[in-house]
């Protein structure tokens, strides 16, 4: 399977926007040292640079409260979303729109206006659920790329960029208010994992919000994100267990699910030392794009082979359409089919579209 493999690495790889220039200055956050260098910035799934919007919608809490008590911003989206009570997996697959508000090249996510964007999410919903012989509930989610990682070292030359509160803010709200869950994804760039974690701790108080890292964009040899592959091992995905398995305990949640990106042999090392947790359901997400006899081989060579707990299949609206599939009876590029991922084996349960 090396040959496709070494492919996938080809279609997968530096996908986000190097320098990309943001215009959302305003909704950056003051307590991020990289923001203080540059305007907020967010990845893009293609080489050209990225144009990022300010962060216009705001956003009124109308959630009550108790006579002479105010909630925050942030404890108020605790008494909103969905009432998750128990583990999610594998109850229920996971249905998920990655990306960020502030670029429409990065996923589906910030591609349109968030009500177009949610009435899609609940139209592919419907298909995953009609399309399996199985009827597993679908579980809504929105995919946050919440630390994105950059083509400039910053203020502190971490190569990586925090969103502001109240992008983050925002995203969990759209979740919240769609009964879906909402996912904080982590592209570290040169920074270390915990601090990064820390940042998000917060966020994950909620019970409906979830964690992901991203190997790809974790730079250890310190080359620029974009350049190389970066690589987590399994202890740093031991890290990330212990980190969330501590939010659950601490604050007496369900489990949370935590999600980690892979495509090729090096992005995940030692995966037979990743260690299970009661209160974190591990999902090994297969992100590479291409046509779908490449996914599946992928697939197959990282993911199945190399089993942790749960898997994931990512699924690209566009990059997945760049070429046709020499060896599948379709005569023109196509976009893999929810009854076609379930033929996989494991059938996935974690479902990502950028």
């Amino acid at each position: 399977m090396t040959k496709f493999s070494l492919t996938v690495l080809t279609l997968s790889a530096l996908w986000f926007s190097l320098g990309c220039q943001s215009n959302a200055a305003k909704d950056r956050t003051d307590t991020d040292s990289t923001a203080a260098a540059a305007p907020e910035t967010a990845a893009s799934t293609s080489a050209t640079t990225a144009s990022v919007a300010p962060d216009s919608t705001t956003t009124t809490d109308t959630t009550a409260t108790a006579p002479g008590k105010e909630l925050s911003p942030l404890d108020s989206l605790g008494m909103i979303g969905p009432k998750i009570t128990e583990a999610i997996l594998p109850k229920k697959r996971i249905l998920a729109y990655y990306g960020n508000p502030h670029s429409k090249k990065m996923g589906i996510l910030g591609e349109y206006p968030k009500d177009e964007m949610l009435s899609r999410l609940d139209k592919q919903a419907v298909a995953w659920v009609e399309q399996d012989s199985a009827k597993t509930p679908v579980q809504k989610a929105l995919h946050l790329v919440a630390i994105s990682a950059q083509g400039a070292p910053g203020k502190d030359g971490k190569y990586r960029m925090r969103m502001s509160d109240k992008t983050i803010r925002k995203v969990i709200r759209w979740a919240a208010e769609h009964n879906s869950i909402c996912f904080l994804d982590i592209q570290v760039g040169l920074a270390p994992l915990g601090p990064e974690m820390e940042f998000l701790e917060p966020y994950l108080k909620l019970p409906y919000v979830h964690l992901g890292i991203d190997p790809e964009f974790s730079m250890k040899t310190g080359a620029r994100p974009g350049t190389k592959i970066g690589t987590y091992d399994a202890a740093d995905i031991n890290q990330a267990v212990q980190f969330v398995s501590r939010v659950v305990r601490e604050n007496k949640l369900p489990p949370k699910v935590l999600v980690v990106h892979r495509f090729t042999n090096r992005m995940v090392t030692n995966y037979k030392n990743i260690k299970l947790d009661p209160n974190v359901q591990i999902v090994m997400n297969m992100d590479g794009w291409g046509p779908p006899s490449l996914k599946r081989d992928t697939y197959h060579d990282y993911i199945q082979t190399q089993p942790v707990q749960y898997t994931g299949f990512k699924l690209f609206y566009h990059n997945d359409l760049k070429k046709v599939d020499m060896r599948s009876k379709h005569k023109v590029p196509h976009l893999m089919e929810p009854s076609e991922v379930l033929s996989l084996n494991p059938k996935p349960m974690y479902i990502q579209y950028q």
